[in-house]
């Protein structure tokens, strides 16, 4: 048995089996009963598939069960949301609430970018969607909140769009590797339209993207795939001068999101003019805060989506 063995789709499925309690789905579980989960024949019978389908699925000789069958063994087994979207992806399926971006911060995420003082952060959705940024982020780069809140999006200001092009940086920020942070973000949005496929605000944006972009049209229809690591930027602040900016991007679990921040080297004369556009950036443009903490935060909607 190979390490991929232990975690695909057939073993998945005997453990949960083996770890569901016959008493938990009404099934007598008294002394002469030697199995401690649910036997074979009572997952087929409960999930309406038949015994011998059960044991190829779990000798791994059936791979490829329909959405139907996932949903029948999901429920059989009683499993979570989370589990039931893992056995759907374990199936080669979208997992069935999949359906739109999360725009939600998890409470645990929100308290660690609370206490990212001395860096500038922005939170931003699976499609780029920004949604929350810090006193920083509005000092270093500008208060977001200056752009209505359906164009703070990332990818329309990395691929403008028509004669009003989408700034939610308001000074020039410039990139290392211009084409490497392109595919990069044609390749978040791939990936983002694959796991969130019911999406209307991401279909939205991908079809004006496709349709008013000429280097995002060319780069989607070769198929790119690349991974978004780490950049190098250097902003253009209008007090501070070039700054020289390290730029890290986190994705938080299933919801991916993007957690951007913004950094300098430390000892040098980039964290001197970091320290002071963030100290006193503000002068240059009002700063986006949200009580006492700092933090900028918009009601998205976007491209096919009100909020």
């Amino acid at each position: 048995m190979t390490a991929r063995d232990g975690v695909g789709l057939g073993t998945t499925i005997r453990a949960w089996r083996e770890r569901l309690s016959p008493s938990s789905v009404g099934l007598p579980s008294g002394p002469g009963r030697r199995a401690a989960g649910l036997r074979r024949e009572e997952l087929a019978e409960r999930a309406g598939v038949s015994v011998d389908y059960v044991v190829r699925l779990e000798q791994g000789r059936a791979t490829t069960p329909s959405a139907q069958v996932v949903a029948s063994l999901a429920n059989a087994l009683q499993l979570t949301s989370a589990e039931r979207d893992h056995l759907h992806r374990l199936a080669g399926l979208a997992p069935p609430d999949a359906g739109v971006v999360p725009d939600t911060i998890p409470p645990g995420v929100r308290r660690v970018l609370d206490r990212l003082g001395d860096v500038a952060v922005a939170v931003f959705a699976a499609d780029w969607q920004m949604l929350r940024w810090n006193a920083g982020w509005a000092a270093l780069l500008g208060d977001p909140s200056l752009a209505p809140p359906g164009l703070r999006n990332f990818a329309l200001e990395r691929f403008p769009v028509g004669p009003d092009p989408v700034r939610i940086a308001l000074w020039p920020v410039l990139v290392r590797d211009g084409h490497t942070s392109d595919l990069a973000v044609v390749s978040d949005l791939r990936r983002a339209a694959g796991r969130f496929p019911h999406d209307a605000r991401l279909a939205e944006l991908i079809r004006l993207l496709i349709d008013g972009n000429e280097t995002f049209a060319r780069l989607w229809a070769n198929g790119t795939v690349a991974a978004h690591r780490e950049d190098r930027k250097r902003v253009e602040h209008p007090v501070a001068g070039a700054v020289e900016v390290d730029c890290d991007v986190l994705t938080d679990g299933d919801s991916e999101l993007k957690i951007v921040i913004l950094s300098a080297a430390p000892g040098g004369p980039d964290e001197a003019a970091f320290r002071f556009a963030l100290d006193g950036g503000a002068t240059a443009g009002a700063v986006g805060t949200a009580g006492a903490v700092g933090w900028g935060a918009t009601g998205v909607s976007g491209p096919g989506r009100a909020r």
